[in-house]
């Protein structure tokens, strides 16, 4: 699993341009998603840091500790390799960066860095780079924003398996209620597709990597459903209940999400009501997301669908994010965020209705802006009526 040449030739082209026109020397990579975007390197984190340094002109470098030096060779990233001994160490990492910059010769006037860069971290660089000017910088988020077509190679594969992940957990529930044994709790079904997604990926594929997780699950079922971020419980599902699988995958650390409600029995009247209101308002949302329209636009048509039938007070949260590789990352479809869309962005659509007390309802798809209209990569049924769970 590993991207071409060709594609870090374009990524490094594109990122040196954007340092030319911002006026910087280079950019100093610290967030494990910016690392391995730039140059391949997929690695644990633990307190012991990792600084790519990325010069304007000449090649770039990465620091690593001595105990990943190793899995750094193995991976055969697109950067020289530099090793510290340790951490906190007798020679801190920050010093022996400063030391490769100047043994390489490389500029260091004017340095651009990521916002997650931590204060404490700042303070360590600025004691050691004496006279550099680090500045926040859009330069690599920038450059995230838009897929690669091989990076969109994996999120096709990575839907397909957020799909199937679907597929097991309803399957678990309705195999639990065919056998008649106890059904499964919301615990139970998020391991159960979490087991799923990451089987999948290592019988798939020789080599895994990925920045945060392989596979992850959320499962909300009954008046849980209704608190869209909560963590799996021990409550075991009903019938009546409505269930929300919340579920994402990673193929080569290139993220999807793909989000389904299910009803357990004959819907009710008031399930059916909130479902179609969450449903047209996902059709709506999706259909919003085209090239030359801002996310806050879209996300003000999405949500004003909830609120034109009466329940602007069961939202709860934002129309969607964009999706790379994290899970979460800009733009936001949001309306704060006037991030104008266009070809190659990759966003999830996932407006919801939450009634407290009752439940939850929320469809979710990742969905790829093209010069031709929104392309939903996640196929999984949306419908309420393919998605009742028979008793």
């Amino acid at each position: 699993m590993r991207l071409s040449p060709g594609y870090y030739a374009d990524v490094h082209s594109a990122l040196r341009t954007a340092l030319d026109e911002q006026g910087l020397d280079g950019f100093l990579a610290t967030a494990p998603a910016d690392v391995a975007y730039l140059v391949g390197f997929f690695y644990a984190v633990t307190e012991r840091p990792v600084y790519l340094w990325f010069p304007r002109e000449g090649e770039p470098f990465c620091l690593v500790p001595q105990l990943d030096q190793e899995y750094a060779e193995l991976q055969r990233i697109t950067a020289d390799i530099a090793v510290y001994a340790e951490y906190p160490g007798v020679d801190p990492a920050e010093q022996v960066l400063a030391r490769e910059v100047r043994r390489r010769g490389l500029p260091a006037n004017r340095i651009g860095v990521s916002g997650g860069l931590t204060l404490a971290a700042h303070r360590k660089l600025t004691g050691v780079f004496l006279g550099t000017e680090f500045r926040t910088s859009p330069a690599v988020s920038n450059l995230r924003l838009t897929k690669h077509p091989e990076e969109l190679a994996w999120h096709r594969q990575a839907a397909g398996i957020c799909d199937e992940m679907l597929a097991a957990g309803r399957e678990l529930i309705e195999d639990a209620l065919r056998s008649g044994t106890e059904p499964p709790s919301e615990g139970d079904i998020a391991r159960h597709v979490i087991n799923y997604g990451s089987d999948a990926m290592y019988q798939r594929y020789e080599h895994v990597i990925y920045t945060t997780k392989l596979a992850g699950g959320l499962v909300y079922a009954g008046p849980n459903s209704a608190h869209p971020h909560g963590l799996p419980s021990r409550r075991r599902l009903e019938v009546g209940d409505t269930v929300i699988l919340s579920l994402g995958a990673a193929v080569g650390s290139r993220f999807v999400e793909s989000e389904r409600t299910f009803v357990i029995g004959e819907p009710s009247a008031d399930q059916r009501r909130y479902f179609a209101v969450a449903e047209e308002a996902q059709r709506v949302g999706t259909e919003g997301l085209r090239a030359g329209r801002t996310c806050a636009e879209v996300n003000r048509e999405c949500l004003d669908v909830i609120r034109g039938y009466g329940l602007g007070g069961h939202i709860r949260h934002r129309q969607g994010h964009g999706i790379g590789v994290q899970n979460h990352e800009p733009p936001w479809v949001e309306d704060g965020d006037d991030t104008v869309l266009r070809p190659g962005m990759l966003l999830s659509s996932e407006p919801g209705v939450y009634v407290p007390g009752h439940g939850g309802y929320r469809i979710s798809d990742t969905v790829l802006v093209t010069a031709d209209g929104p392309e939903r990569l996640t196929a999984y049924p949306r419908g309420l009526d393919e998605n009742v769970i028979a008793p």
